[in-house]
């Protein structure tokens, strides 16, 4: 590219609340967005709310036979939750209103299965009431997820199902006030109670809801809602669970293939630079393993580096965040959970302390028709509605920023004026280090917001190259800051024979404790490896000995070490193998079962001697497209191999979309032996795996 700077444009510019308003002003080009999208797509970061049935049976999917008399929390303060989605910067909650099980927190005239016949207040509840009310206390905005499967209802899969459906949407959405967000579940049709039938009903998820008439029945009582979901939805899931978008994410989308399923949802996490429509991405995440609140994830609480890495990942990627707090049995945001999120704030905040670009000197290679009022002095002075603008056939072009003296950056943050498109398709970052310009990124889109975090440099300038895009761009925002070191946590890990070994990044320094107690610099230095076999929770930090500087702790909890079990009997596969499944390695798996040894399939386990266990846990195959997921399971003990007693069976909910431990607990017995029989997998594969098999002891 051809570096050609322009002065520094100093001419004063008009503004108005919809942006730069000039005769010589671009126009919009492919797809825009409405104002409701980007009302949407500015609030950034808010909350999901798993709370229901699930919280007290200790699932992730109900079946749909739950008693409503089971849910009754006994502090329940939706004003806590309140207080800590604010503090932690969100700017509203959605509430999951109604999930497969088709538990509803609001008292609905269409069914008894709500919070009506519940303990709960003595059966004159509204959860959604109440929280309407504390999101207006505390400025925060209200969204809904009402899942359009329900596993109880005797007519779901008829079409008498979908006026009752309906009739629930119009309940939430004249009773509660605004609602910003609908939320519809991809999760449509498979077994359930169905009022007593018991049985496996298929829909088709783009014809049975008629959408096209569902959401027009939503625009006519709510047309300040987005929809979120299936059907021609405003806003994408983003193809994961995991709170990540794609380094390449166009906010486009071609809805009309999605909704004649010609579009897989692995293409979410990017978009589609050729989409028809304006679709942005949300990223939604759960701040542990599981949506719903599970005891036994009270320490499995997601951990700053993780938090941090969803952070840049979703919002610094052009999607939003939608972080769920499964909120526990009292009714509450658990203690562990707000902490994390008083990390995550405090570690952001700090990110972002100091911008560094407003007042430099900036030049910019080409402005729209020579026009100052487009100029470069546009993307740092702080207002989202004015922009940096070139001509309209102008693909490549250079802003420069030269500071006053040597500075450190180690972010740069960029945002399009999406009201116009989203146009850039590639753009690199120099900066100019000791006389010399050094490339320190080459990237793809930018659209709403695209944060980078860059090895720090010392720079006396910074250039943004656009190298590429479909029309002339228009830039509204350049910023860079210099963040804090941030010394991620070290990894631990320990194998079968109790061989325990951590990591670090950048040969930070490791300092652990046995004890359960906070590690500091004056505990234990890691050396080399060490063996430890018993029941242990270690923790340990990283140190930056150069800055001085901890990680947050980690902490790694483990029962009794696997060197005394073996596989003593498989149904089908490589015996020899199988092995992988207790080697405490869960990057290892082993699988069993084909088209000729159809599921069930089983294998079994000798512990090596008598334990006392409350649960177990199956870690599905991680690495790889074809996991070979299992679905469905029974868990059975015995102390001599030959009388064996069912512990536990059942579905492993959500583990297509989120394939991590699966954590099922039952009441504590003695046991040598474990069988596991995998009785139905995901998909049609009759081919399952596992990484690992463990116990809860």
């Amino acid at each position: 590219m051809k570096n050609i700077y322009l002065s520094l444009c100093l001419f004063g510019v008009i503004f108005s609340s919809f942006g730069q308003e000039f005769t010589n002003a671009p126009k919009p080009f492919g797809p825009v967005p409405t104002q409701k999208q980007i009302d949407w797509q500015e609030m950034e970061f808010y909350a999901f709310v798993h709370f229901s049935l699930n919280t007290f049976t200790n699932k992730e999917w109900g079946f749909g036979d739950e008693s409503p008399e089971l849910f009754n929390p006994s502090q329940l303060d939706v004003r806590q939750w309140t207080r800590v989605v604010k503090e932690a910067g969100m700017k509203g909650i959605i509430l999951v209103a109604k999930h497969h099980d088709g538990f509803c927190l609001w008292p609905s005239a269409y069914t008894e299965r709500s919070v009506k016949n519940s303990p709960w207040e003595n059966g004159k509840g509204d959860l959604v009431k109440e929280l309407a009310a504390a999101c207006k206390e505390y400025d925060l905005k209200l969204g809904l997820y009402l899942s359009p499967w329900d596993r109880n209802h005797p007519q779901y899969g008829k079409p008498e199902y979908i006026t009752y459906f309906r009739n629930q949407l119009k309940e939430l959405l004249t009773n509660y006030g605004d609602v910003f967000e609908m939320w519809f579940d991809g999760a449509n049709g498979g077994d359930g109670y169905y009022g007593g039938a018991n049985e496996t009903r298929k829909i088709n998820t783009l014809t049975y809801y008629n959408w096209d008439e569902t959401y027009k029945l939503i625009y006519s009582i709510a047309p300040k809602t987005l929809v979120w979901g299936v059907g021609p939805s405003e806003a994408r899931w983003i193809g994961n669970e995991e709170g990540r978008a794609g380094k390449t994410n166009w906010s486009l989308l071609r809805q009309k293939d999605e909704l004649a399923g010609k579009v897989h949802y692995s293409e979410f996490m990017s978009g589609h630079e050729d989409g028809e429509k304006w679709v942005p991405g949300e990223a939604d995440v759960s701040i542990r393993p599981g949506w719903f609140y599970h005891s036994v994830e009270d320490d499995k609480v997601r951990s700053l580096d993780e938090m941090v890495d969803i952070y840049y990942e979703s919002i610094g990627r052009n999607a939003t965040l939608l972080l769920n707090l499964p909120v526990d049995r009292r009714g509450l945001v658990h203690e562990n959970d707000e902490a994390r999120l008083k990390e995550l704030v405090a570690t952001i905040k700090a990110d972002f302390s100091r911008e560094l670009l407003a007042g430099t000197q900036v030049q910019a290679s080409n402005i729209r028709a020579n026009d100052s009022n487009f100029g470069p002095q546009n993307v740092s002075d702080g207002n989202k509605n004015t922009y940096w603008a070139t001509d309209d056939k102008v693909k490549e072009a250079t802003v420069e920023f030269t500071f006053k003296k040597p500075t450190e950056i180690n972010r740069v943050l960029l945002q399009e004026y999406i009201k116009l498109g989203q146009r850039v398709k590639a753009f690199s970052i120099e900066a100019k280090v000791d006389g010399q310009w050094k490339t320190i990124a080459t990237e793809t889109t930018i659209g709403y917001k695209r944060i980078l975090r860059l090895d720090r440099v010392t720079a006396t300038a910074l250039r943004v190259n656009i190298l590429d895009a479909k029309a002339g761009f228009v830039i509204s925002t350049i910023e860079a800051y210099n963040a804090p070191t941030f010394v991620k946590e070290p990894h631990i890990g320990r194998d079968k024979n109790g061989l325990v070994t951590m990591k670090s990044e950048g040969g930070a320094a490791i300092y652990y404790t046995l004890d359960g107690k906070t590690p500091s610099e004056k505990s234990t230095l890691y050396k080399a490896p060490f063996k430890y076999n018993k029941a242990v929770e270690i923790k340990a930090i990283a140190r930056n000995t150069k800055e001085k500087i901890n990680s947050a702790v980690k902490s790694a909890k483990y029962g009794v070490s696997k060197e005394k079990w073996k596989v003593i009997s498989v149904s089908s596969g490589d015996d020899k193998s199988a092995e992988r499944i207790i080697d405490g390695d869960a990057n290892t798996d082993w699988a069993f079962g084909n088209n000729e040894n159809k599921l069930p399939q089983t294998v079994v386990i000798d512990m090596g001697e008598l334990v006392s266990i409350k649960g177990f846990t199956y870690t599905p195959q991680q690495v790889g497209s074809n996991l070979g997921l299992i679905s469905n399971y029974e868990l059975y003990t015995s102390a001599d191999s030959f009388y064996w007693d069912k512990q536990s069976e059942g579905e492993f909910s959500n583990i297509k979309h989120n394939p991590i431990e699966q954590v099922k607990s039952f009441s504590t017995v003695k046991a040598r032996f474990l069988k596991f029989v995998a009785t139905a997998a995901v998909g049609k594969t009759q081919t399952v795996s596992i990484a690992e098999i463990g116990v809860v002891e």
